[in-house]
């Protein structure tokens, strides 16, 4: 399939700049696969979607304050780094701009020296291999340097850190936040529950995978950068129970979605304990063995996460509702509103 097939207009005025002050006043796009019916609803109206035996995926990563800003040691040349994920020890795989000035052996300074690093690999697509120095514990130095990494289609500074983070976020590792679950309050999260719906966490640790532009003409030449996954037992068992049930899983997310297709594709469509790294891509057609329905944002033209959603409806579908939210002013992308797909 061509990437251009993936493509619509998009005012750039849609792209939400900022988070709404409260989580769940977003509004809410409804789209039935069965009917095509579109319905326009705010966020707090997804409670009316479920029902008893449902289970609601949440993908509880934290995001890290990954961006850091320094120097060459030997030029002082200014330098930005964006962690991508942990190797081992105090190596990690970052994003580093501009690339070209970051050879093996370079050293970069940050905070006047409060975090130094080293490069000891280059890798492809820009990435490096930094070795960190630091006094102290490494994510308290930080989280007094970092900032939050957000996507470059946001202009707007973020006063708050917390809020680029869901009110669930608990497991560190994050290069950016699982955007579906912004919406989410503790609150409405409590009045799902009473309906006698399943909460579940699992996590996946959003890296490159999710972001990087698809660089190919055609989607199947894609290749996805691997993403680190872990779903517990209980979690599983859960799970099981509910396609046992013949009850509906609802993923909120394209990143919980990959990590239950990834473990279903690779354990004969069962839930089992497990942890890995996960490159899948999914794109049109697609058998889905995980995820009966999904709570999602609102992405970038000829993105992997509207191909996502293509697959999971149609692509004819996908393009009509989001020609629909652009002619009613939806806010796009991190900050703006959301899409249920049942």
């Amino acid at each position: 399939m061509n990437i251009e097939d993936f493509d619509f207009n998009l005012p750039e005025e849609l792209i939400a700049q900022t988070p709404l002050k409260d989580r769940s006043s977003s509004r809410l796009l409804v789209l039935h696969r069965d009917t095509n019916k579109l319905e326009h609803k705010t966020f707090t109206d997804i409670k009316n979607y479920f029902k008893a035996g449902d289970c609601l995926v949440l993908n509880d990563t934290r995001v890290l304050p990954a961006r850091l800003y320094g120097v060459k040691e030997d030029t002082g040349a200014k330098i930005e780094v964006l962690l991508l994920h942990q190797q081992e020890g105090d190596s990690w795989e970052v994003l580093a701009k501009p690339a070209k000035k970051i050879k093996s052996g370079s050293t970069l300074v940050f905070g006047e020296g409060k975090l130094r690093a080293t490069c000891t690999d280059v890798k492809d697509h820009g990435g490096r291999v930094l070795k960190f120095e630091y006094e102290g514990i490494f994510y308290e130095v930080l989280d007094e340097l970092g900032e939050m990494p957000l996507p470059p289609y946001i202009k707007e500074q973020l006063p708050e850190k917390e809020r680029y983070q869901t009110v669930f976020a608990k497991e560190e590792g994050s290069a950016a936040a699982p955007t579906a679950g912004l919406h989410f309050t503790n609150e409405l999260l409590n009045e799902i529950k009473a309906l006698g719906v399943t909460v579940v966490f699992i996590t996946l640790h959003v890296g490159l995978g999710t972001f990087r532009p698809v660089s190919s003409d055609t989607i199947e030449e894609h290749t996805m950068h691997a993403e680190f996954y872990h779903m517990s037992k209980e979690t599983a068992a859960l799970l099981s129970k509910v396609k046992e049930n013949n009850d509906r899983i609802i993923s909120v997310g394209t990143t919980s979605t990959r990590t239950l297709e990834t473990i279903a594709r690779d354990n004969d469509g069962q839930f089992v304990e497990s942890s890995g790294w996960t490159d899948i891509f999914i794109y049109p057609p697609y058998d889905f063995r995980a995820v009966d329905g999904l709570i999602t944002n609102f992405h970038l033209p000829k993105s992997t996460l509207i191909m996502l959603v293509s697959a999971l409806a149609d692509r004819e579908s996908i393009l009509h509702a989001y020609n629909e939210a652009v002619k009613e002013r939806y806010r796009f992308f991190s900050f703006g509103d959301a899409m249920l797909i049942l």
